[in-house]
């Protein structure tokens, strides 16, 4: 039975969290390849934690990278972060490089030879969706929840002054009425600040990016808006929690409002099929809603490591939808080629445009106009509306 009301949350995390300082740093390695290489390949993890910052994994580049060159690019990441603390700094933290070549028996099950195309890099499921929530097409939740973080960066960046510090998280939970959200019944906000700052002094420095980014008239009551519920956030960072690359997956998707494959997107280059087929999939979803075929869709892909067209391709419309969705899905293959080299070369994704995926969601961005977040465009719209 359909539900007339609920409520649902999503989270998000700043660039300055310690699990996203290390996505950071493991797209800024993307990138510092995919600079030099257009075709390398790219599995970077990063571990930070109080004033350690340890990179591990196997590439492949045409063009050496250095572990010196690695180590200053994640230095500028931390900087431009802006990590100037005893506890995690840009400059004082030690920088361990633990990158070895690409193992060879997964290199041959990619690479292309002879009559056989490029293959996925492994096997696995992945997911798009989009919906008619907001006007990027994302999930309410989510998309308000990154909102709040991104305004409070741009303040703290703005003004060193402002006592704002990197390291924050947000909240928010979203009453639903027949499908439709209508208000925030709860939104947490947790920043770190700098010492000497109450409580109450960081509720009002949050207070006016909360009222800013939420519809008007969607503020939670006062006794549901939560600020550093602790008391108290100046140790924060890596130096508070140490951060892993790839632990923030629902964050950096839609927020626990569709499903996810499991596999993590930062630090892999596009031949690895956890970013480049769920990048392919929000595509295709984000089109098929922006043509007006359903309100919500999602749909998954699946592949087998080595093997270059997708095993399968499911769409759900969740009854929303005024098109077939058998004949959708075939649609969806006509026009677009999925596999691995059919997906990088669509949305030329062998460049490098990582680094800014790394916080505040891959999904629900602008385009670029230097073709980062290519997956974002609708320009399939068109084509699909004249295809039914």
């Amino acid at each position: 039975m359909k539900r007339h009301s609920y409520l649902f949350t999503s989270e998000s995390v700043s660039e300055g969290h310690p699990d996203k300082v290390s996505d950071r740093i493991s797209d800024t390695m993307v990138d510092l390849f995919l600079g030099v290489d257009p075709y390398a390949r790219v599995a970077v993890e990063t571990l930070t934690t109080t004033n350690l910052i340890v990179l591990a994994g196997e590439v492949r580049s045409a063009t050496p990278v250095t572990p010196e060159q690695m180590e200053h690019a994640a230095r500028e990441a931390v900087r431009d972060i802006g990590y100037e603390q005893d506890g995690f700094h840009w400059k004082n933290a030690e920088v361990q490089v633990h990158v070895h070549p690409q193992s060879a028996d997964i290199a041959q099950g990619v690479d292309a030879s002879g009559n056989k195309d490029e293959g996925a890099g492994d096997q696995g499921i992945m997911f798009g969706y989009a919906c008619t929530e907001t006007d990027a097409l994302m999930p309410a939740p989510i998309y308000y929840s990154h909102k709040i973080l991104k305004s409070l960066s741009e303040a703290r960046r703005a003004d060193p002054k402002s006592g704002l510090e990197p390291d924050a998280k947000s909240q928010v939970t979203l009453r639903y009425v027949d499908g439709k959200p209508v208000g925030a019944t709860s939104v947490v906000v947790s920043t770190q600040h700098a010492a000497g700052l109450t409580q109450e002094q960081v509720r009002e420095i949050v207070r006016p990016h909360v009222l800013k980014v939420l519809p008007e008239g969607w503020m939670c009551p006062e006794a549901e808006f939560y600020v550093n519920p602790t008391g108290n956030f100046v140790i924060g960072g890596p130096d508070g929690d140490a951060g892993l690359t790839g632990r923030k997956i629902i964050v950096d998707t839609y927020g626990g409002a569709a499903p996810h494959g499991g596999g993590a997107f930062s630090g892999k280059d596009p031949t690895k099929v956890d970013r480049s087929a769920a990048y392919a999939c929000r595509y295709l979803a984000k089109n098929v809603v922006g043509a007006g075929l359903a309100e919500r869709c999602t749909i998954q892909i699946s592949y087998a490591i080595g093997v270059s067209k997708p095993l399968s391709l499911y769409v759900d419309l969740h009854d929303t939808g005024n098109v077939d969705a058998d004949k959708l899905e075939t649609v969806l293959a006509d026009i677009m080629n999925l596999s691995p080299r059919g997906i990088r070369e669509h949305l030329k994704l062998n460049r490098p445009i990582y680094a800014r995926t790394s916080s505040y969601g891959h999904f629900g961005r602008e385009p670029d106009a230097d073709g980062g977040f290519s997956w974002e465009k609708l320009d399939l719209v068109q084509t699909l509306k004249g295809a039914f």
